[in-house]
């Protein structure tokens, strides 16, 4: 009656080794680390680097406990933080001499200490929050703005492209703020453009007033197009900030929209402000440029001349300018992705990038006006332009995709996907609020919110085994299986613990006590009716379960609400709520159980159970009670 078979205390093994196997990084702790990463995509992070960082901790004495290079960065561990800011200073100086010219980003951070054994079996540490962990905290203001002024910069260069197709003649288009002013000669030329701006651009609302002898359009983005473009901005910017934050790798960030036109970050584990600061203000963009191959620009590209008025001087990646004209013909706003590959016909590695459908119409004319000429693929990163490559047109490029080859590796091919990827932000932005949490303090709401949970552990286990004997020690066991088994799914999914998912540990406690408490109550009432100690366990677990499975989901589908419509802590007290629910129901019945049953259920003669004392309702005690 009471007894499991074998297969289900093999579950109940493998749980308890797994959870408490992937519990345990939590228990490590972190140590402070320097992270030196590349501040540019023409930087190369590789074992070279490892040994600069080792000479340049040598040179200055500062002991190291491990030094590690992954994909993006190299990370040197130190056993205390007055070591850390020692080798913050000196790898500064080696990797930055010159402060103009920042090559590498050197930022403090904070790396889990899990032994190599764990981390080669996959196990590790659940991320920190802000609150706990220490980091910085950003509010940003998005210039809306100049949002709606670059859109109407580009419906002016539609505009004006339209007229000339539709030989609609104009004498002068002009943006003046975020309007579009249109001037032309005479009224019916004023109604072929309305017509035209009727049917081609549905989002511009048009007034028309005298302008002397001819007639000046106005045109403006109607109220809902307006909300539309600040709204795609924001996305844009907190898409930008997500790729250049999370493919660098520094942190497990928090990135939020607040309100209608603010972005929160939070970084922790970063301590550095101005460091922080430096990797948001890392956008890239991308500008295409035809190559200035006059007489005065040849002999500017070879030095024997200065650069001629209307073009600028680039340098190549191997150093060699490269002289470039101003005029713009595509930028990276036209870009709508970029994947590291290889040239299908030299193999080589090259970035393919992919054009929306205004990029590959202009892309389209350029390349077959001018066949036989260089064009230059310039890429803007922390405002310094870099020539990824000039080849020459060969023939008119169509459909939209472009490749970008030539002397250049897979890693690079994949860093330039990457800053491409990212791309620039949509509108400008600007810090309003910035915040530090010390590590010191995020300590200290550890140790506070570690002693909360442990404390009311262990008030629960000295009243649930004084007050239900033998059955109280087993759902406290129940009740540590239970905590193990929900730190080790939080670490498997690299959940990030707050606060408020502290506090929602605290409320899984005492909502997987409170199962057991029904278990033991449902065994003292059916003992009360005078059934036998093993009819008891069984009839008390079969129909306690129901209520248990009942008041639970109810309590689940509060906590999906709070996942699904909450943000920021309250996601974070919803996450662990959840998933507490799902660990408390197993360990509580199902764990429980098979712990009662491999107490009581190997006893054919069973006479009393030690489940504390039970009152029958006329005062009697009976002669099942505790041993």
């Amino acid at each position: 009656m009471n007894r499991y078979p074998l297969w289900k205390y093999a579950i109940i093994l493998v749980a308890l080794l797994i959870g408490a196997l992937y519990a345990l990084p939590n228990l490590f702790g972190e140590s402070p680390a320097v992270q030196v990463s590349a501040a540019r995509s023409t930087v190369r992070i590789d074992t070279g680097t490892v040994t600069r960082v080792e000479q340049a901790l040598a040179a200055q004495n500062i002991e190291t406990s491990l030094i590690q290079l992954d994909a993006n960065s190299v990370k040197a561990r130190f056993n205390s933080t007055d070591d850390q800011i020692k080798a913050r200073d000196a790898l500064e100086r080696a990797f930055n001499p010159d402060p103009a010219d920042v090559s590498h980003v050197v930022a403090l951070n904070l790396l889990p200490r899990t032994p190599g054994w764990l981390a080669s079996l996959g196990a590790s540490p659940m991320y920190l929050g802000l609150d706990l962990r220490g980091g910085v905290h950003f509010m940003l203001q998005v210039d809306m703005p100049a949002a709606l002024q670059r859109r109407a910069d580009v419906l002016a260069s539609d505009v004006r492209t339209l007229m000339r197709e539709k030989n609609v003649r104009h004498s002068g288009i002009s943006r003046n703020g975020q309007t579009i002013e249109i001037r032309v000669a005479d009224a019916q030329t004023a109604q072929a453009a309305l017509g035209l701006f009727q049917d081609q651009f549905p989002d511009l609302q048009v007034s028309e007033t005298p302008d002397g002898a001819g007639v000046r359009l106005t045109a403006t983005l109607k109220p809902e197009a307006a909300r539309l473009v600040q709204d795609q901005a924001l996305k844009q910017n907190i898409t930008t900030l997500h790729n250049r934050i999370n493919e660098l790798g520094v942190a497990e960030p928090v990135i939020q929209q607040q309100g209608v036109d603010r972005i929160v970050v939070q970084l922790p584990g970063v301590q550095d402000t101005a460091k922080a600061k430096d990797i948001l203000g890392r956008t890239a963009t991308l500008e295409v440029r035809l190559v200035d191959e006059s007489a005065d620009g040849l002999s500017a590209e070879r030095g024997a001349g200065p650069v001629p008025f209307g073009s600028e001087r680039y340098p190549e990646r191997n150093g060699q300018p490269v002289i470039v004209k101003r005029e713009v013909l595509l930028t990276g706003e036209n870009l709508t992705d970029a994947q590291a590959g290889f040239d299908s016909q030299t193999q080589e590695a090259a970035v393919h990038l992919t054009l929306d459908a205004k990029g590959a119409r202009i892309f389209r004319d350029v390349t077959r006006e001018n066949v036989g000429k260089r064009m230059a693929i310039i890429l803007f990163e922390k405002g310094r332009g870099e020539v990824v490559t000039a080849p020459v047109i060969r023939g008119e490029i169509g459909g939209g995709r472009v490749q970008i080859s030539g002397a250049m590796t897979t890693v690079e091919a994949s860093d330039t996907a990457l800053l491409l990827r990212a791309g620039s932000l949509a509108a400008p932005m600007e810090i309003i609020e910035e915040r530090t949490i010390g590590p010191s303090l995020g300590a200290e709401n550890i140790a506070k919110g570690f002693n909360s949970v442990v404390w009311g552990f262990a008030v629960i286990v000295l009243f649930m085994c004084a007050y239900y004997a033998m059955f109280g020690v087993f759902s406290s066991l129940a009740l540590a299986f239970n905590l193990v088994l929900l730190v080790s799914v939080l670490s498997m999914l690299q959940a990030t613990l707050t606060l408020p998912g502290i506090a929602a540990m605290a409320l899984a406690l005492g909502m997987a006590i409170d199962s057991n408490v029904l278990i033991n109550e449902r065994v003292r009432e059916e003992l009360r009716r005078g059934s036998a100690p093993q009819v008891a366990i069984n009839t008390g677990y079969d129909q306690a379960w129901g209520t248990i499975l009942d008041s639970n989901v109810t309590t689940l589908i509060a906590g999906v609400a709070l996942l699904i419509f909450g943000s920021g802590p309250v996601r974070g007290f919803a996450v662990v709520h959840c998933i507490g629910i799902l660990t408390s129901m197993f360990s509580s019945v199902f764990f429980s159980r098979g712990l009662v049953n491999f107490w009581y259920g190997r006893k054919k003669k069973l006479k009393t159970v030690s489940i504390g004392t039970v009152w029958r309702p006329d005062g009697q005690i009976p002669a099942v009670k505790a041993d």
